[in-house]
């Protein structure tokens, strides 16, 4: 092949091959899992996935999402002024964004899905709805609103968050 020329790109894997445990298309972040160390495996790339590398390889990715949304302001939800191939680069950087997250988590033995499911506990705890002012969507942080902590969970919500960004 000449230096002019481009290798075609692999075949995109058999629909079969995509479906998860529902058969429909979907895939459990457990599913996703197991794919991404499967990928990893077959090349050979295991020794490089190291927490910090993967760490990184995430960050180039959330900066390569971040330049779609660069320059366009804010935009609607559903993307309606997109066109589909906007929508479908979107996509693939979302994907990237994903799955390097799911290996990421999957090298530091963190269980991705307890892990968002007691981070969206601990987030209901610290930002009740009784606190939020739903014309605006902020939360009210005077001391005098705010609500006396009586359980655990209650208590490591504010000292396992520390971060005040509206709940994520």
């Amino acid at each position: 092949m000449s230096n002019t020329q481009t290798a075609a790109p692999p075949p995109a894997p058999k629909r079969e091959e995509m479906k998860g445990a529902s058969g429909q298309g979907g895939l459990t972040l457990e599913e996703l899992k197991e794919k991404m160390a499967n990928f990893a495996k077959e090349r050979d790339w295991d020794k490089f996935h190291s927490p910090r590398n993967l760490l990184l390889a995430l960050v180039g990715e959330v900066g390569e999402l971040s330049e779609i949304f660069q320059w366009k302001g804010e935009v609607p939800r559903g993307l309606p002024d997109w066109e589909e191939q906007e929508k479908l680069h979107l996509g693939e950087e979302l994907s990237d964004v994903l799955l390097y997250l799911v290996r990421l988590s999957d090298i530091c033995g963190i269980d991705l899905s307890k892990a968002a499911l007691r981070k969206i506990e601990l987030n209901a705890i610290k930002y009740p709805i009784s606190l939020c002012n739903q014309k605006h969507n902020q939360i009210k942080t005077s001391p005098e609103t705010a609500p006396v902590a009586t359980t655990a969970a209650a208590d490591a919500a504010t000292s396992a968050t520390s971060n005040d960004n509206g709940g994520v």
